[in-house]
């Protein structure tokens, strides 16, 4: 792909909507609107290509003059979704990257949706000149991890899975955004519940800094100040676009 490109899309998939948009990879912002789409139900492959298809067409960008990225909600190797915690079963173990290149009929660039929020803050946000290790956090429909050690990212943590001791629920389930939507919890009720997640974080990690990124950390005035950690806890800088800006940024690398 062009290494010397100065803009580039970025797909970000998730559980429950497909947004893109086209970034300036100078400046890590968007120059055009955020198209996003509903996330077929079931989330098939098939159904979940149509769904990025729509969205650059609706971008105006179906053809491969711009590099792409595309950001998805599992373990990603080699091309290779290995997980599927909000999609379909079918995703487990399947060629993902070459499905959508092929379907596509180009050249992109794949990988997991967390990490990728990760790499945008690393370069454009608030992990950016960070040494040390840094854990973003993306609650939504699940939580992703990323983990960056003196702006190096590590791929593939999925510490949204960590099992609570005594319950059937892992941290995703109990912790998420779509948790505290699914049970109608207040901030401070959903707060106590994010405490042990982060406390527990912070023993088995001792991070340098905790990010916290998603839809939700646009409230993030109503829950991180009730949070007691030992571990600076800041809101993501790009938020909900983060997964965006990191896919068009990992496109031309």
């Amino acid at each position: 792909m062009a290494k010397n490109a100065t803009r580039a899309v970025g797909v970000d998939i998730g559980g429950t909507g497909i947004k893109g948009a086209l970034v300036d990879l100078g400046a890590g912002q968007l120059l055009s609107d955020r198209v996003k789409v509903a996330t077929p139900r079931g989330a098939e492959p098939d159904d979940v290509l149509r769904a990025v298809r729509e969205v650059l067409g609706t971008l105006g960008v179906t053809d491969a003059d711009i590099p792409l990225g595309v950001a998805f909600p599992a373990i990603v190797k080699h091309g290779r979704t290995m997980s599927a915690a909000n999609v379909a079963d079918t995703w487990i173990g399947f060629e993902a990257e070459k499905f959508f290149e092929d379907g596509l009929g180009r050249e992109i660039h794949f990988a997991n949706d967390a990490d990728v929020a990760g790499v945008a803050e690393a370069r454009y946000g608030a992990a950016r000149d960070v040494d040390g290790l840094v854990l973003l956090t993306t609650l939504g429909t699940g939580i992703g991890t990323a983990l960056l050690y003196d702006g190096e990212l590590i791929p593939n943590s999925e510490l949204g899975h960590l099992q609570r001791a005594g319950h059937k629920r892992d941290a995703e389930a109990w912790t998420a955004y779509s948790a505290m939507e699914r049970e109608d919890l207040s901030f401070p009720v959903w707060a106590k519940r994010l405490q042990w997640y982060y406390r527990h974080l912070e023993f088995l990690l001792s991070p340098d800094l905790f990010i916290v990124g998603g839809g939700v950390s646009k409230h993030a005035d109503q829950f991180l100040p009730l949070l007691d950690l030992d571990t600076p806890i800041i809101p993501a800088v790009h938020r909900n676009n983060a997964g965006i800006i990191g896919a068009a940024a990992l496109s031309v690398h």
